[in-house]
Parts: structure tokens; C-alpha cells; sequence
């Protein structure tokens, strides 16, 4: 059974913390939107691509 959502392991943008952001392995195959560091606050824009490999995960600074 192939779980609901994955954890990616990130860098931030803005502090350069290790982060990890929580994707659902099933959905659109591109999709982009903005959620907090857990650690400086700041915005990111989240870009995640589905294939069937699986998600892949890429933050930018939502100020670009």
C-alpha cells in the first residue's frame, strides 16, 4: 500500500535549515503554493512534480 503523503528533506532558502516538507504522493502533476519555515518564519513558494517515480519537491523564496 503506497502511503498518502512523503516527507522531503529541504534546505531553506532564507535561514539555509534542513527542513522537511510533507507532499501527498497522489494529485495534480505540478502544483505550486506558499508555506512557512518551521524555523525563520518566511515564506516559501513550495514547486512540487509528480512522475511515477514519485514526488519531487523544490523551494524558492516567495520575494524572487
Amino acid at each position: 500500500m503506497q502511503p498518502f503523503a512523503d516527507a522531503a528533506t529541504q534546505t531553506c532558502p532564507y535561514c539555509g535549515e534542513e527542513v522537511e516538507v510533507d507532499v501527498d504522493s497522489l494529485g495534480a502533476s505540478a502544483e505550486a503554493y506558499v508555506e512557512d519555515c518551521p524555523v525563520c518564519c518566511r515564506p516559501w513558494e513550495v514547486k512540487v512534480t509528480r512522475d511515477e517515480d514519485g514526488p519531487s519537491v523544490t523551494l524558492g523564496r516567495d520575494d524572487d
